[in-house]
Protein backbone atom coordinates (compact mmCIF):
# COMPACT_ATOMS: atom_id res chain seq x y z
CA UNK A 1 0.00 0.00 0.00
CA UNK A 2 1.52 3.77 -1.43
CA UNK A 3 1.28 6.17 1.24
CA UNK A 4 -0.16 9.76 0.16
CA UNK A 5 3.59 10.97 -0.27
CA UNK A 6 4.22 8.57 -2.65
CA UNK A 7 1.06 8.62 -4.62
CA UNK A 8 2.17 12.42 -5.49
CA UNK A 9 5.83 11.17 -6.06
CA UNK A 10 4.66 8.40 -8.43
CA UNK A 11 2.12 11.18 -9.85
CA UNK A 12 5.27 13.54 -10.67
CA UNK A 13 7.15 10.62 -12.28
CA UNK A 14 4.17 9.71 -14.63
CA UNK A 15 5.79 9.09 -17.68
CA UNK A 16 2.53 10.45 -19.75
CA UNK A 17 2.40 13.27 -17.47
CA UNK A 18 6.06 14.25 -18.18
CA UNK A 19 5.40 13.31 -21.91
CA UNK A 20 2.57 16.16 -21.82
CA UNK A 21 4.41 18.66 -20.23
CA UNK A 22 6.74 18.26 -22.33
CA UNK A 23 5.03 18.69 -25.53
CA UNK A 24 3.03 21.80 -24.03
CA UNK A 25 6.59 23.26 -23.13
CA UNK A 26 8.06 22.23 -26.80
CA UNK A 27 4.90 23.97 -28.64
CA UNK A 28 5.18 26.95 -26.57
CA UNK A 29 9.38 26.95 -26.78
CA UNK A 30 8.43 27.19 -30.99
CA UNK A 31 5.96 29.80 -30.98
CA UNK A 32 7.97 31.47 -29.02
CA UNK A 33 11.17 31.18 -31.15
CA UNK A 34 9.07 32.17 -34.10
CA UNK A 35 7.31 35.52 -32.93
CA UNK A 36 11.06 36.48 -31.38
CA UNK A 37 12.63 35.90 -34.85
CA UNK A 38 9.35 37.36 -36.87
CA UNK A 39 10.03 40.41 -34.78
CA UNK A 40 6.78 40.74 -32.52
CA UNK A 41 8.46 40.19 -29.60
CA UNK A 42 9.27 44.04 -28.06
CA UNK A 43 9.33 43.21 -24.21
CA UNK A 44 11.57 40.52 -21.61
CA UNK A 45 8.06 39.95 -20.08
CA UNK A 46 6.38 39.62 -23.27
CA UNK A 47 8.98 36.57 -24.37
CA UNK A 48 8.26 35.19 -20.66
CA UNK A 49 4.43 35.44 -21.01
CA UNK A 50 4.88 33.68 -25.21
CA UNK A 51 6.81 31.07 -23.34
CA UNK A 52 4.85 30.19 -20.24
CA UNK A 53 0.90 30.96 -21.37
CA UNK A 54 0.54 32.68 -24.07
CA UNK A 55 -2.72 31.34 -26.44
CA UNK A 56 -3.00 31.00 -30.09
CA UNK A 57 -0.49 31.16 -33.14
CA UNK A 58 1.92 28.41 -34.23
CA UNK A 59 2.20 25.78 -33.24
CA UNK A 60 -1.04 25.06 -31.07
CA UNK A 61 -0.20 24.14 -27.93
CA UNK A 62 -3.18 22.84 -26.69
CA UNK A 63 -3.49 20.19 -29.60
CA UNK A 64 0.42 19.17 -28.90
CA UNK A 65 -0.65 18.39 -25.10
CA UNK A 66 -3.86 16.95 -26.72
CA UNK A 67 -2.42 15.02 -29.19
CA UNK A 68 0.52 13.59 -27.12
CA UNK A 69 -1.73 12.56 -24.17
CA UNK A 70 -4.25 10.43 -26.63
CA UNK A 71 -0.62 8.65 -28.53
CA UNK A 72 1.10 8.24 -25.05
CA UNK A 73 -2.28 6.31 -23.30
CA UNK A 74 -2.68 4.60 -26.84
CA UNK A 75 0.36 3.08 -26.01
CA UNK A 76 0.71 2.62 -22.20
CA UNK A 77 -3.09 1.24 -21.84
CA UNK A 78 -3.40 -0.35 -25.65
CA UNK A 79 -5.21 1.80 -28.19
CA UNK A 80 -8.82 -0.70 -27.64
CA UNK A 81 -8.70 0.26 -24.20
CA UNK A 82 -11.67 2.60 -22.56
CA UNK A 83 -9.24 5.34 -21.32
CA UNK A 84 -8.15 5.42 -24.72
CA UNK A 85 -11.63 6.42 -26.13
CA UNK A 86 -11.61 8.89 -23.45
CA UNK A 87 -8.85 10.36 -24.25
CA UNK A 88 -9.34 10.36 -28.17
CA UNK A 89 -12.89 12.48 -27.60
CA UNK A 90 -11.04 14.95 -24.75
CA UNK A 91 -8.65 15.41 -27.98
CA UNK A 92 -11.53 15.89 -30.55
CA UNK A 93 -13.17 18.29 -28.44
CA UNK A 94 -10.19 20.16 -28.21
CA UNK A 95 -9.59 20.58 -31.26
CA UNK A 96 -13.37 21.38 -32.35
CA UNK A 97 -12.73 24.07 -29.89
CA UNK A 98 -9.56 25.78 -31.08
CA UNK A 99 -10.45 25.80 -34.10
CA UNK A 100 -14.03 26.55 -34.03
CA UNK A 101 -15.70 28.22 -31.52
CA UNK A 102 -12.27 29.68 -30.22
CA UNK A 103 -11.43 31.36 -33.80
CA UNK A 104 -15.06 32.20 -34.25
CA UNK A 105 -15.58 34.23 -30.66
CA UNK A 106 -12.10 36.00 -31.24
CA UNK A 107 -13.66 36.88 -34.81
CA UNK A 108 -16.63 38.25 -33.45
CA UNK A 109 -14.80 40.13 -30.47
CA UNK A 110 -12.67 42.16 -33.59
CA UNK A 111 -15.76 42.78 -35.20
CA UNK A 112 -17.46 44.13 -31.76
CA UNK A 113 -13.85 46.09 -31.22
CA UNK A 114 -14.51 47.89 -34.61
CA UNK A 115 -18.04 48.65 -34.15
CA UNK A 116 -17.49 49.76 -30.46
CA UNK A 117 -14.76 52.10 -31.59
CA UNK A 118 -17.02 53.66 -34.25
CA UNK A 119 -19.69 54.34 -31.54
CA UNK A 120 -17.34 55.84 -28.76
CA UNK A 121 -15.80 58.12 -31.59
CA UNK A 122 -19.90 59.25 -32.69
CA UNK A 123 -20.45 59.81 -28.72
CA UNK A 124 -22.94 56.99 -29.14
CA UNK A 125 -21.98 54.79 -26.82
CA UNK A 126 -18.98 54.62 -24.56
CA UNK A 127 -16.68 51.58 -25.03
CA UNK A 128 -14.06 49.56 -23.61
CA UNK A 129 -12.10 47.24 -26.37
CA UNK A 130 -12.56 43.59 -25.34
CA UNK A 131 -10.03 40.52 -25.64
CA UNK A 132 -9.54 39.15 -28.88
CA UNK A 133 -8.26 35.67 -28.04
CA UNK A 134 -8.41 34.60 -32.38
CA UNK A 135 -8.49 30.64 -31.70
CA UNK A 136 -6.42 28.70 -34.02
CA UNK A 137 -6.07 28.03 -38.00
CA UNK A 138 -5.98 24.22 -39.44
CA UNK A 139 -2.93 24.32 -40.08
CA UNK A 140 -2.10 25.85 -36.32
CA UNK A 141 -3.52 22.63 -34.68
CA UNK A 142 -2.74 20.32 -37.65
CA UNK A 143 1.14 21.03 -36.73
CA UNK A 144 0.49 21.22 -32.99
CA UNK A 145 -1.21 17.33 -33.34
CA UNK A 146 1.86 16.22 -35.12
CA UNK A 147 4.56 18.04 -32.58
CA UNK A 148 1.78 16.15 -30.13
CA UNK A 149 1.94 12.12 -31.37
CA UNK A 150 5.80 12.75 -32.43
CA UNK A 151 6.27 13.22 -28.55
CA UNK A 152 4.19 10.76 -27.03
CA UNK A 153 5.72 8.37 -29.68
CA UNK A 154 9.04 8.94 -28.37
CA UNK A 155 7.86 9.12 -24.88
CA UNK A 156 6.40 5.95 -25.16
CA UNK A 157 8.87 3.80 -27.06
CA UNK A 158 12.31 5.58 -26.34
Amino acid sequence: MLTAKEHIYSLFFNPILIACIFSWFSAQFIKTVIKLFSGKVHTLQELFELLLWRTGSMPSSHASLVACLCTAIGFHSGFDSDVFILALGFYLVTIRDAVGVRRANGIQASVLNILGKKLNEKGIVEFKPIKEVQGHTPMEVIIGSLLGFVNGLAFSVL
